[in-house]
């Protein structure tokens, strides 16, 4: 059915605005962070800088340990994605091809980690890491982060395995592969997509936890983004040209993220959609 062209305009503007809406807090913070201090606390925004520096990006970067926060939150954003793809990929596999008495029911109960806040969980998780000696060590994120991931990864890569043909696999078993190779060769090439997706929102829930990192992490040279970024911010007085620089930077990876593989996340979304 074909639509008139009066409900192409309204369409047009409803993407129109929620484009407007979710792009404009972007644009003001880039933007921002170019801008002179007196522009930034102008009584008058200007959404087109009216002035150009880099001075807030000098003084992040060589006046305080932002460099070091970036560093912290590559490596346990990066080890937190990496544990959960190579743990989810064969769990959710055993979820789909493995019978066994309960499966369906513990395949959903494994959602109910989300059902719980996650400060109800933190003075039990901070007792338990302190008596592992963890407290103040990346290792106790990069648990957190894959604990708080990994159910979330195993539900929708079951989803994605479910999608391939019954016939491929039944191929590769007739030809006497073990359930190793068949996911390593067969199964994992064919639901790319849906990995990316899971290997980027791994990602950046690692990269955006704010609650665990503030309590576990104690030293300010273990700190991540989120928690070191609060620093920025005086008692007394904000730097916003500071402010907005580092905002800036700490969009980059998630940005150089999806420029890399964000194709896949489409993909993997749209085909996780339809299943």
């Amino acid at each position: 059915m074909r639509r008139g062209i009066g409900w192409n305009i309204v369409l047009g503007g409803v993407v129109l605005f929620f484009v407007t809406i979710i792009t404009l807090p972007f644009w003001w913070v880039m933007s921002g962070s170019f801008k002179l201090p007196q522009e930034i606390i102008a009584r008058v925004p200007t959404m087109i800088p009216q002035s150009f520096t880099l001075q807030h990006y000098v003084k992040l970067l060589s006046s305080s340990d932002y460099p070091t926060y970036m560093v912290n939150s590559l490596v346990v954003a990066s080890l937190s994605t990496l544990i959960t793809l190579v743990l989810s990929v064969p769990a959710a596999y055993a979820f789909f091809r493995l019978r066994f008495p309960g499966r369906e029911a513990l395949y959903r109960m494994i959602l109910l980690a989300y059902a719980f806040p996650s400060i109800v969980v933190l003075i039990p998780l901070f007792g338990m890491f302190a008596k592992l000696g963890l407290i103040d060590t990346r290792a106790a994120l990069v648990v957190v982060n894959v604990s708080f991931a990994l159910p979330f990864a195993i539900w929708m890569l079951r989803s994605f395995f479910g999608s391939v043909p019954m016939e491929i696999e039944e191929a590769a078993v007739m030809d006497g592969a073990p359930p190793l190779v068949i996911l390593r060769r067969v199964m994992i090439p064919l639901i790319a997509p849906g990995i990316a997706s899971v290997g980027i929102f791994a990602f950046i829930m690692s990269w955006t936890e704010y609650v665990f990192a503030s309590v576990l992490i104690l030293s300010d040279a273990k700190r991540p983004v989120p928690v070191g970024f609060s620093g920025i911010i005086g008692q007394y007085q904000i730097d916003w040209g500071l402010l907005l620089a580092g905002a800036s930077l700490a969009t980059l990876p998630v940005i150089l993220l999806f420029a890399l593989i964000g194709r896949w996340f489409v993909s993997g979304l749209t085909e996780g959609a339809v299943k």
